[in-house]
């Protein structure tokens, strides 16, 4: 059993920027494909970011120019999304989520953390 757990959620002022951290840990399975998913108030649930174990990146167009994905494949794998130039419109819970192969089926999931934009 994989158990992913987030961090670096909060408030901030549009224009500002965060950091999410997710942390995987606790199984012998090894970490493929990890990802960043948001679910806003009323919309569905949108992917923002996906890193594969070699390091290829994916981004949604509405954060492409402002996001960045990143992971460490350390002990634990550990992937992070910098969050730059932040817009209210990106305020929504946000989850991580892994694969334990490359297929991006996000088996696993964390708890999520809230990011807060104020105009």
């Amino acid at each position: 059993q994989v158990q992913l757990v987030e961090s670096g959620g909060g408030l901030v002022q549009a224009g500002g920027s965060l950091r999410l951290s997710c942390a995987a840990s606790g199984s012998d399975v090894s970490i493929s494909t990890m990802g960043w998913y948001r679910r806003a108030p009323g919309k569905q649930r949108e992917l923002v970011a996906s890193i594969t174990r070699l390091g290829v990146t994916n981004l949604a167009d509405s954060v492409k120019g402002r996001f960045t994905i990143s992971r460490n494949n350390a002990k634990e794998s550990t992937v992070y999304l910098q969050m730059n130039s932040l817009k209210p419109e990106d305020t929504a819970a946000y989850y991580c989520a892994a694969s334990p192969t490359s297929r991006a089926t996000y088996d696993y999931w964390g708890q999520g953390t809230q990011v807060t934009v104020s105009s």
